[in-house]
């Protein structure tokens, strides 16, 4: 009659609070109400697969645990505090990948494809052609490299990084529209030149080289050339940078003509370029501060 109050209807994905009432290395027996013990195995006590169940209960705990299996025919139903913990864990990385947060990934192992990392204990996939030119693939096995969340899927257990975008935020901060820096000429595209600028790469587009009309990239320039640019624009989410030749002509057709002579006049030509921008914004705030004053003006009549 005993065991009878204790009849449950208990079932798979259930959560339910248990006391620990025997606990050793393989795993815990824990009192949930139920005919029979609940077990919580050592492989589903923690995340960490090298953690025992003894480390992480003792007898008398209680707190929640999730059922994974209800053996009705011996009464024995399976728990897991493992599972809660990655859904709480799942729940975190997507709140890092909302407000864009660099993490640090362990590398675990590494194959033609890419990197496979741990983030917070779930396992994650970092693309070859995402990893940033200063990441030895072969080095970095048990290393830790900064990421950048490209796709988090509960669903799909699926998690994407880049370790590129990660490593290239920095450097575009530091950059400023205005800015002369120095580059080489990585790669040859027909609607552009992707140049080097240390720890990331910039675009070159052909409209920006001359203020002539340049019909084949190859024409003017080629891989390995070094050349002074001027950062035209960035975009910190895209991690990308837009660079210019053009605007550093002494006059019409320079870089076409003598581009050294470009190079030489860089910095001053980049100095009145950034001057032209600081008195047209000065000139759109005094504009906007005008029309303000006359529309105020016009509320007080």
């Amino acid at each position: 009659e005993m065991l009878d109050q204790y009849d449950h209807n208990f079932k798979r994905g259930d959560l339910v609070m248990g006391t620990v009432f025997r606990v050793d290395q393989r795993g815990a027996y824990v009192d949930i109400g139920a005919k029979g013990a609940g077990y919580c195995s050592s492989s589903e006590a923690s995340m960490s697969p090298s953690v025992k169940a003894n480390e992480v209960l003792r007898p008398d705990t209680q707190r929640e645990f999730l059922i994974i299996k209800d053996n009705a025919k011996d009464g024995e139903i399976s728990l897991s505090l493992r599972q809660l913990e990655l859904s709480v864990a799942w729940q975190r990385v997507r709140q890092l990948q909302e407000e864009d947060v660099t993490v640090m990934g362990k590398v675990l192992s590494l194959n033609r494809g890419g990197l496979l990392v741990n983030v917070e204990h779930i396992k994650g996939f970092v693309p070859t052609s995402q990893l940033s030119h200063r990441v030895n693939a072969e080095n970095s096995l048990g290393k830790e490299i900064p990421l950048k969340f490209l796709e988090v899927d509960e669903e799909r257990q699926r998690m994407v990084f880049s370790n590129r975008k990660a490593t290239t935020e920095v450097p575009i901060l530091e950059f400023k529209v205005g800015d002369v820096v120095e580059g080489v000429v990585e790669s040859i595209l027909p609607f552009g030149a992707f140049v080097n600028l240390g720890d990331i790469n910039g675009l070159l587009h052909i409209s920006q080289i001359s203020h002539e009309l340049v019909n084949s990239v190859d024409k003017v320039l080629t891989p390995g050339d070094r050349l002074k640019v001027m950062i035209l624009s960035k975009d910190r989410e895209k991690g990308r940078v837009a660079l210019s030749t053009r605007k550093l002509e002494p006059t019409p057709g320079d870089m076409l003509r003598d581009p050294a002579l470009v190079f030489a006049k860089a910095d001053e030509m980049a100095a009145t370029f950034r001057q032209r921008v600081a008195e047209a914004e000065a000139a759109a705030r005094e504009e906007e501060e005008r029309l303000t004053a006359r529309a105020n003006a016009s509320l007080d009549n």
